[in-house]
């Protein structure tokens, strides 16, 4: 490996870390157009998908895992929602991979897609801009909720092997009602917990780079720290509206890959 390459690693692990510290939104959905693309455009190697695929996955825990623990330092994390989601966003992700060998791929990416419009539509009401004072005793939501939407979005991920946690942020927000500041560290743990299968899994199986992995990693540990650092700069007004545009994006993005594998599969 060059220098210039284990450079770029570095860069790109911290930057897509970066984005979830900042927005709780894990990294894939940054980190896997980096990487397939920056390398070959800066002339400084090339990843196939099967490596992004396992470098990613290292990279969602690490930035998830350093993310949470950084937001939960300045309490804002609420364990209920962290560990009831995380237990039901893994067993809802294992229970649609293994359903995904039933369904057609391109069916699959439509109901992702449909969801992720929901999403999307559902970042822009109002609400969820509340700010909890540290001091208060911490509120209780209904666990059945929380069970509900992250096993929901674990199985429309599992189902379509894409992250899904820009969906679970503003379900969070709207159907269970927890405040956004709160939602953003909440929802890293929620990650963190469910990739931690996922990265074992890749890991005994050697379908992770090792090299590259420790590289992302390396940058994303800082990354996530600094975004979560710029995320408590940030007013839960600002955050919203960042999180509003990252998740619009993300569910055009996901309609063009509908669109192009309907296309791929008529031609």
């Amino acid at each position: 490996m060059t220098l210039a390459l284990a450079s770029t690693l570095l860069g790109v692990g911290l930057l897509s870390a970066f984005f979830a510290g900042l927005l709780g939104i894990g990294g894939a959905l940054v980190m896997i157009p980096l990487l397939l693309y920056v390398p070959p455009l800066l002339g400084v190697g090339h990843l196939d998908i099967k490596a992004v695929a396992g470098i990613t996955m290292a990279e969602v825990f690490v930035a998830a895992l350093f993310g949470f623990l950084a937001h939960r330092r300045h309490h804002s994390v609420d364990s209920q929602v962290a560990i009831v989601g995380g237990i039901a966003s893994t067993v809802g992700s294992l229970v649609g991979a293994l359903w995904s060998k039933t369904v057609d791929s391109t069916w699959l990416l439509l109901v992702f897609a449909s969801i992720a419009t929901v999403g999307a539509a559902l970042i822009m009401l109002p609400g969820g801009i509340t700010e909890l004072s540290p001091t208060e005793p911490a509120p209780r939501y209904s666990s059945f909720r929380i069970a509900a939407v992250a096993g929901g979005v674990g199985l429309a991920a599992g189902l379509v092997g894409a992250g899904g946690a820009f969906l679970l942020v503003p379900l969070l927000v709207v159907v269970v009602g927890v405040p956004i500041r709160v939602t953003i560290g909440s929802s890293l743990g929620v990650t963190a917990l469910s990739a931690t299968a996922g990265f074992v899994g890749k890991l005994v199986t050697h379908q992770i780079l090792l090299g590259p992995a420790v590289l992302v990693a390396a940058g994303a540990i800082p990354g996530a720290q600094l975004g979560a650092m710029m995320s408590r700069r940030l007013s839960s007004r600002h955050l919203k509206q960042a999180l509003a545009v990252t998740i619009v994006v993300a569910a055009l993005r996901v309609w063009w890959d509908v669109l192009r594998a309907m296309s791929s599969g008529g031609s």
